[in-house]
């Protein structure tokens, strides 16, 4: 419980800086899926990562000024309910089991935070993330003001506290890098269970499922994200979901999946043979993409800026896409020219990655947000930050473009931890180079 309490205190001490006040963060709400029955129930990331704590119907407040305190809003002890779903702390329980200074029911919110935030200067608080929870803000806030003639004041400035704790999570420290290579691990295993069961005949959903059966087996709560397993053409949609398509002899399977472990996310991409043998052309543009994230790996390090591995990334695509024919060298001119004009967006369209963390999309700036400039610099790496590293090309069927390499989707992926002299990649135990892939896929 000890890091929970100190990100409190940090967050504490940052809303010190502006002045003092109290922090409201909510957590996420259950979600109905259909009749008598909910979607599975994930905590908003904010407020784990300040509690630990993952209950539904809860409040994370802070108070930051004459006293500073950690309160948590939670459900009641109810025994009745428990029978039917499952064990609840109840506000005393959870104070002292994750360290709060105090604890109240969540019944409690409408009585206890007008005096919370009485003659606070300030209110962190996200509006706009909670409807339900902005319109009980509002009417605290105006019980407050209420109070003017006797000389209490309501707060005089609003603070987005996701801003401040974006900066912190963007860090991460050996506790949570810990979980993130587990996580990693567990995925990376479920990618090489999938290359050993797929042959042509399957369906998509058949390797979805393989890939769901190794995360749960090895405690992974939930999948990150839901997971693209895409063969033959399925491959060029960037965002497709395992479906029924049959994985067919000759085919590419592109599959984009990773667990969630304790609240941390992994993300990895493979891409491989159905029957176990790159084609000439599938394996021309493989190792194209590999080369690309090998160039993009090596300018993740401390210093360099977050778009230097995509730049990287982007300049080998392109030669490769001159050299294979993909471009017309006679049309699009040469490497710098295809660059300028970005025509290599036709075969790669997305960013090379993205912040990793509790979620698989995680928050963070990426770009540096105290310039003046017109265009603010991108952000410059340094140790503690996870970030993914995903090129890719995507072929479709087109009119002047080989029809050789027609309907091929390949996109490798890896997560990255930032260290003092350049990055861990911590999703190398998943088979990646041509040579390892069609040894494990063989039969």
């Amino acid at each position: 419980m000890k890091s929970y309490a100190a990100r409190r205190a940090a967050l504490i001490a940052q809303m010190k800086e502006k002045g003092g006040g109290v922090a409201i963060i909510p957590t996420a709400p259950e979600v109905m899926r259909n009749r008598d029955a909910d979607y599975p129930y994930r905590h908003d990331s904010y407020f784990y990562y300040l509690s630990g704590f993952t209950e539904p119907e809860a409040v994370v407040v802070l108070t930051a000024g004459k006293e500073d305190r950690a309160i948590l809003f939670c459900r009641e002890k109810n025994l009745e309910r428990e029978i039917w779903d499952g064990y609840r702390y109840g506000p005393e329980a959870a104070r002292e089991t994750f360290g709060f200074d105090a604890a109240f029911p969540i019944s409690a919110l409408d009585v206890e935070m007008p005096k919370l935030l009485a003659d606070a200067p300030g209110l962190f608080y996200a509006i706009g993330g909670n409807q339900k929870l902005d319109a009980q803000v509002q009417g605290w806030l105006q019980a407050v003001r209420m109070q003017a003639r006797t000389g209490v004041t309501a707060p005089s400035v609003v603070h987005d506290v996701n801003v401040l704790l974006d900066e912190m999570r963007l860090f991460k420290d050996a506790e949570e890098a810990a979980i993130m290579k587990r996580a990693a691990a567990i995925s990376s295993a479920a990618h090489r269970r999938a290359m050993q069961i797929a042959r042509p005949g399957l369906r998509e959903y058949h390797l979805e499922a393989e890939l769901l059966h190794e995360f749960r087996r090895n405690g992974s709560q939930f999948p990150a994200y839901g997971s693209i397993v895409a063969t033959g053409a399925n491959a060029c949609v960037l965002h497709y979901r395992a479906s029924d398509a049959e994985i067919k002899d000759g085919d590419l399977v592109l599959i984009d999946a990773g667990c969630e472990l304790d609240s941390y996310a992994s993300d990895i991409t493979r891409t491989f043979p159905a029957n176990g043998k790159f084609s000439g052309p599938q394996k021309a543009l493989y190792e194209i993409v590999l080369a690309s994230q090998e160039a993009a790996i090596a300018e993740t390090r401390p210093g360099k800026r977050f778009i230097d591995g995509h730049d990287a990334a982007v300049r080998v695509l392109a030669q490769g896409m001159l050299d294979t024919g993909l471009l017309d060298r006679d049309k699009v001119g040469s490497v710098d020219d295809v660059i300028e004009k970005g025509a290599y967006r036709q075969f790669y369209m997305h960013r090379t990655g993205h912040w990793l963390g509790m979620d698989v999309h995680d928050v963070g700036e990426y770009r540096e947000t105290q310039s003046k400039g017109e265009e603010k610099p991108w952000r410059t790496l340094q140790p503690g930050m996870v970030l993914t590293i995903e090129p890719g090309i995507y072929v479709r069927a087109e009119p002047g473009v080989p029809e050789q390499f027609w309907n091929i989707g390949i996109r490798i992926e890896d997560d990255a931890l930032v260290t003092e002299n350049g990055c861990d990649i911590i999703t190398s135990d998943a088979p990646k180079t041509v040579a390892d892939i069609e040894a494990v896929m063989k039969h």
